[in-house]
C-alpha cells in the first residue's frame, strides 16, 4: 500500500475534523434532547400525581360515618363527572371490598388494578401504579390508606383515585418526536457545517502545499539546464578541451544566470505566499523608469524612453523589479533572431508604463496565460513576467499585453496614481 501524499493527509485530516465536529455536536444535541424529554416526562407525571394526591386527600376529608358505623362517601353532584375518579375500599388489608365509587367516573380502571394498588397502600401508606382501562387507554392510579377512629381497631380502608393520562402521554410522545426530528436535522446541519469549516481550516495548508510544490517545480525546471551546462563546462575544462579563460567566462555567465533564477524563484515564492510587506511611498514613476533603463545593459540593442511626470504610491524595490523584468523580456524576445532589439518605454500621466517592441508579438490565444509560470518565450524561465504581474496586482494595478503599433508586443503596467494633496 502506497503511503498517502501530503495533500491526501491534509484531506484525511479535514475529514477527521469534520467527523469530530459532527460527533461532538451530536453528543451535545442528543444529551440536551434526552434531558428535555426526561424533564417533560417528569413534569407531567409529577403534575398528574400531585392532582391525584390532592383528590385522594379531598375524598378522605369528605368521608362520613353512617348510623350503622359504616363509612359513607358522598356521590358527586348530579350530572357531573368524578375526575379523577375515586373508589373507596374498606375492610382488612387481605379482604378489601369496594364500599363506594363514583357513578360517572372520568376514568374506569380495571378492578384488578384498583385492588392491587389498594393492597399495596394497605401498609398503611400510599402507592402509585399505571394501568389501562377497558379501551386500552393508560390510567394513573394513586392509593392512600386511612386508619379507623381511635375507638376502633384495624385498618378502616383505602381511597384510590384514577385518571386517564392518554392526553398527557400523547403530548409527551409528540414532543419527543419533534425533539428527535429537530435533533436529527441539527446533526445533519452540524455535519455540513463541520465539513465546510474543516475545508476552510485546511485550505491555507493546501494552498501552502501547492505553493511549495510550485516552487519546487519551478526550481527543478529552471535550474536543471544551467546546472547541467555548468557541469558539462567543468568537465570540458578538466579535460583541457577549452581555453581556461573561456571556461571561466562561461562559468561566470552561468553562475550569474543561476543566481538570477534563484532570486526570481524566491521573490515569486514570497509573493505567492503573501509574506512580502509592501513599503509604499510616493515616488516619481518617470524617474524610476529612467533609472531602470539606464542601469539595464543594452548590449547593442536600442531603448528609447518617453516619459511624463507622474507620482505613484508604490514599493520602489518591487516596482523597479517589475519594470526591469518587462524591459529585460523585451530585449530578450522583442526582436528577430540575429537582429538588434528596438524597444520603446513610455510613461503616461495616468500611472501606466508601456513597453513596446518590434518582435514577433504575442498570439491572442496566449495572452491570458502569458503571465503564468512556464508560459514566457522560448528559453525563458517564465518568472520575469509572472513576478511583474504579481507586483502589479499587489499594488492594486494590472499587467496586460496587446499588439503594438510597431509590430511586436505592447506590455502595459498600470499602478495607482498618488492623489495630490
Amino acid at each position: 500500500m502506497r503511503p498517502p501524499t501530503p495533500a491526501g493527509r491534509i484531506r484525511r485530516l479535514r475529514r477527521r475534523i469534520a467527523l469530530l465536529f459532527t460527533l461532538t455536536s451530536a453528543a451535545a444535541l442528543i444529551g440536551m434532547a434526552a434531558l428535555a424529554v426526561h424533564a417533560d416526562d417528569t413534569s407531567w407525571r409529577g403534575q398528574v400525581d400531585a392532582d391525584l394526591t390532592a383528590r385522594v386527600r379531598e375524598a378522605v376529608a369528605e368521608l362520613r360515618v353512617g348510623d350503622d358505623g359504616a363509612l359513607l362517601y358522598p356521590d358527586p353532584k348530579e350530572g357531573g363527572y368524578d375526575c379523577p375518579a375515586v373508589t373507596l375500599l374498606t375492610g382488612p388489608p387481605d379482604r378489601l371490598t369496594v364500599a363506594a365509587q363514583a357513578h360517572r367516573p372520568c376514568a374506569i380502571a380495571a378492578p384488578a388494578a384498583v385492588m392491587a394498588v389498594a393492597q399495596a397502600a394497605a401498609a398503611p401508606g400510599t402507592a402509585r401504579a399505571t394501568s389501562h382501562d377497558q379501551g386500552g387507554h393508560p390510567v394513573r392510579l394513586f392509593a392512600q390508606s386511612f386508619l379507623a377512629p381511635p375507638d376502633e381497631d384495624g385498618l378502616t380502608g383505602v381511597v384510590v383515585a384514577a385518571t386517564d393520562i392518554s392526553a398527557h402521554q400523547s403530548a409527551h410522545n409528540r414532543l419527543t418526536l419533534e425533539i428527535t426530528a429537530a435533533c436529527a436535522a441539527l446533526i445533519g446541519l452540524s455535519a455540513l457545517s463541520g465539513r465546510l469549516l474543516a475545508g476552510r481550516a485546511v485550505r491555507p495548508a493546501l494552498a501552502a502545499l501547492d505553493q511549495q510544490e510550485a516552487f519546487l517545480a519551478d526550481a527543478a525546471h529552471d535550474l536543471r539546464t544551467p546546472a547541467a551546462s555548468l557541469r558539462l563546462l567543468a568537465e570540458t575544462g578538466l579535460r583541457g578541451e577549452a581555453e581556461p579563460t573561456e571556461v571561466l567566462r562561461r562559468t561566470l555567465r552561468l553562475s550569474t544566470r543561476m543566481g538570477e533564477l534563484v532570486e526570481g524563484l524566491l521573490t515569486r515564492a514570497r509573493l505567492m505566499a503573501g509574506v512580502v510587506d509592501l513599503d509604499l511611498e510616493p515616488l516619481r514613476l518617470d524617474q524610476l523608469v529612467d533609472a531602470v533603463v539606464t542601469d539595464t545593459p543594452a548590449e547593442g540593442h536600442r531603448v528609447r524612453t518617453r516619459t511624463e511626470p507622474v507620482i505613484v504610491r508604490a514599493d520602489p524595490a518591487l516596482l523597479r523589479r517589475a519594470v526591469a523584468n518587462l524591459l529585460g523580456n523585451a530585449l530578450a524576445h522583442g526582436h528577430a533572431l540575429g537582429e538588434a532589439a528596438d524597444v520603446e518605454v513610455t510613461v503616461s500621466a495616468d500611472g501606466t508604463v508601456a513597453v513596446d517592441d518590434a518582435g514577433p508579438g504575442v498570439p491572442p490565444e496566449r495572452a491570458h496565460s502569458l503571465f503564468e509560470r512556464f508560459h514566457s518565450g522560448a528559453g525563458s524561465s517564465g518568472l520575469g513576467l509572472s513576478i511583474a504581474a504579481w507586483v502589479a496586482h499587489a499594488h492594486g494595478g494590472s499587467l496586460t499585453v496587446t499588439a503594438s503599433e510597431r509590430g511586436g508586443a505592447r506590455f502595459l503596467l498600470r499602478v495607482p496614481v498618488h492623489p495630490r494633496p
